[in-house]
């Protein structure tokens, strides 16, 4: 309320001096000494011009009031001044700012430069007390017709201050006659909305973008446990049915036998999410794999395995090396007619390691080809870890056969060595 009055009586106590001094100069230069009847005219006069500037000054203050809810010496100005901290980069926090004043209403005018990360802006003031006619009002006389609008973006440690400032487009000193009806402060609080608006849209996408990674993560979790999951479930059932008929023939052979599957299944516990094996880890898998099959078909499998040591500890998919294996020896080996050989290679280039299983089976015959939905899972899989870094290629083996390779990216590669994985 003290705020108030004061802002009353300065713009009366202003508009009374000019008054005062204005009739009184006129009085000199017109009339001798002013006599009663032209000096009652002054009082009069100067009493509707008071009365007429409160009530526009009341008008402003009660919009002042509407808009901010209060008033005091801050909201009542009709120049008004913030600092905004916007948390984002200063480029980005501009390209808001200048979004915002663009969209004000009866902004006509606005010049920006991003490189110095400044807006200046001219605003039609549209007169919240104008008749619908849109004729001149008296209270125009104490207004001002457009405002104009400053802001400037500093770098702030990954952010952006933005100092703003709406003001009317005319001199300081004029404050102390006209007032702007609240547009300024109306214009200042349009754009801080605007710019909370903007801020919270942005980490609510942001948030939304979080979200849709864990999703998407956790779909792709689910679906590499699925690919992972589908094992054959035949060689277990197979391998279990002729431990059993050797424990009647051959215990010992049975007892190796079952030693084999309880070190593959070892090596088929599922792992933690898509945590990566090693090529060590995947290759003992292989090797109890093939010991088991060995028993079973004799001397119609000759494996052969040839994996450089410093390469044991690099990171593998699970799975992979075991799902080429199973291709080669069910659509390669065991269709063939006294078997065959199946090899197992590794080798590192320049920053990618290759695995090859390779055989000397059937090939690409017709009758020795699958549903192909190992193969595609490898794809699948491999897509889904690595992306574009890895791959899976099919080709023909001289003179007859199969050679598949997965190549992934070399990660913690030791220094070749003397000693190879070697198994026959």
């Amino acid at each position: 309320m003290i705020t108030g009055a004061f802002y009353l009586f300065r713009l009366a106590l202003a508009w009374t001096l000019v008054y005062m001094a204005a009739s009184i100069t006129l009085i000199k230069l017109i009339f001798d000494d002013g006599d009663q009847i032209e000096g009652g005219w002054v009082v009069f006069g100067g009493f509707v011009l008071v009365s007429y500037v409160i009530v526009v000054a009341f008008s402003h203050l009660r919009r002042v009031h509407l808009i901010a809810g209060r008033f005091n010496s801050s909201t009542v100005s009709s120049r008004q001044r913030r600092q905004i901290e916007v948390p984002f980069e200063a480029g980005e926090a501009f390209d808001m700012v200048d979004a915002a004043i663009r969209e004000l209403p009866g902004s006509d005018q606005v010049d920006s430069a991003r490189d110095s990360l400044q807006v200046r802006a001219r605003v039609r003031r549209i007169d919240p007390y104008a008749a619908e006619s849109g004729g001149m009002r008296l209270a125009r006389l104490l207004g001002v017709s457009r405002n104009q609008i400053l802001a400037m973006v500093t770098p702030n440690d990954g952010a952006g201050s933005l100092m703003l400032i709406c003001e009317p487009a005319r001199p300081a000193w004029t404050d102390w006659f006209l007032v702007d009806d609240g547009t300024n402060l109306e214009n200042a609080e349009a754009i801080t909305r605007s710019l909370t608006r903007r801020v919270a849209q942005r980490r609510r996408s942001e948030q939304a973008d979080v979200k849709e990674a864990v999703t998407e993560k956790e779909l792709t979790v689910a679906k590499l446990n699925l690919l992972h999951a589908q094992v054959e479930p035949h060689f277990l059932y197979n391998t279990l049915a002729s431990a059993q008929i050797l424990t009647r023939s051959d215990p010992a052979r049975a007892d190796e036998m079952l030693g084999n599957l309880i070190l593959y299944l070892r090596h088929s516990m599922p792992r933690t999410e898509d945590a990566l094996s090693t090529i060590g880890a995947e290759l003992e898998r292989a090797r109890a794999y093939l010991d088991i099959l060995k028993i079973r078909m004799g001397s119609r499998l000759m494996p052969q395995i040839q994996v450089p040591a410093n390469l044991l500890s690099v990171p593998f998919p699970t799975m992979m090396l075991q799902t080429l294996v199973e291709n080669a020896i069910k659509h390669g080996l065991e269709p063939k007619p006294g078997g065959g050989t199946i090899w197992i290679f590794a080798a590192a280039t320049s920053g990618t390691v290759s695995v090859t299983v390779a055989d000397d089976g059937r090939g690409f015959s017709q009758d020795g080809g699958g549903t192909g939905i190992g193969l595609r899972n490898v794809r699948e899989r491999l897509n889904l870890i690595y992306g574009a870094g890895a791959s899976l290629s099919i080709v023909s083996n001289f003179p007859e056969g199969v050679a598949a390779t997965i190549t992934v990216p070399a990660i913690g590669v030791d220094q070749p060595q003397k000693e190879s994985a070697n198994h026959v």
